[in-house]
């Protein structure tokens, strides 16, 4: 059976999530599309992923950006309205590259593009592309994380207030995605979501705790290279899958 694989991987990509936020839904969405179709494997990760962001945003929520969070919403809401409109779906090849060609993002340069979600027009558009991204790609953290990289915003608060957004942002791929799950028989033994949510608290509650332990330097250097080496593996995968 492939639910006892998933949700041994939740627990462990919900710890690493716990530490370096994105790293783990990055981990976590690669394995899921080897094991599901695409659109049961977009809603699983979407759902055990709002409960794993849910668990962090409420474990640091004394840190969270409420006028950040707020402000995104309205561009999640935006980008949502625009894409429910169309019917697609991604083949298994191209999801892994795209996965792939996510944590590339976060290698540009800070003085090439410039953006902090603490400014109005920024996190609008951080909403706006990051929910697009993740309703296409599945995953989107890197691409948040562009907007998260300014100086002067603690550890704690970044991975809160991301948290936060990404709850909004898997929502919105759940959304896009149930039917055509549903339709296709995947997820007829959704039961097993049930048991991967105090899964993924308990690895969310783990990793919290070296967070805390951890500098912000670290945090940012370690995330960079964790992810960076996930998309390259991702890209090789499919790759092979389309040869």
């Amino acid at each position: 059976m492939i639910w006892p694989v998933i949700l041994a991987a939740t627990l462990v990509t919900a710890f690493i999530s716990g530490i370096f936020g994105m790293a783990g839904g990055l981990i976590l969405m690669g394995v899921l599309a080897l094991l599901l179709p695409v659109s049961a494997a977009m809603v699983t990760h979407g759902a055990i992923q709002s409960v794993a962001n849910g668990w962090r945003a409420i474990l640091w929520r004394r840190f969270i950006d409420w006028r950040v969070l707020g402000i995104y919403l309205g561009g999640s809401a935006l980008a949502f309205a625009l894409l429910i409109g169309f019917a697609f779906e991604v083949s298994k090849p191209w999801l892994f590259i795209l996965l792939g060609l996510v944590p590339a993002l976060i290698w540009i340069p800070k003085q090439y593009l410039s953006l902090d979600a603490r400014r109005p027009g920024h996190a609008v558009l951080c909403g706006f592309s990051v929910t697009g991204l993740n309703i296409v790609a599945g995953v989107s953290g890197p691409l948040l994380d562009i907007f998260f990289v300014a100086d002067g915003m603690d550890r704690r608060t970044i991975v809160a207030t991301k948290a936060a957004t990404q709850v909004a942002a898997h929502a919105a791929k759940i959304a896009f995605y149930l039917a055509p799950a549903l339709a296709g028989g995947a997820l007829a033994q959704w039961q097993w979501l049930l048991a991967a949510a105090p899964l993924a608290i308990l690895g969310t509650t783990l990793g919290a705790r070296v967070l805390d332990l951890m500098s912000d330097a670290n945090f940012r250097k370690y995330t960079k290279w964790i992810v960076t080496g996930v998309g390259l593996v991702y890209v090789i995968r499919g790759v092979m899958l389309l040869s």
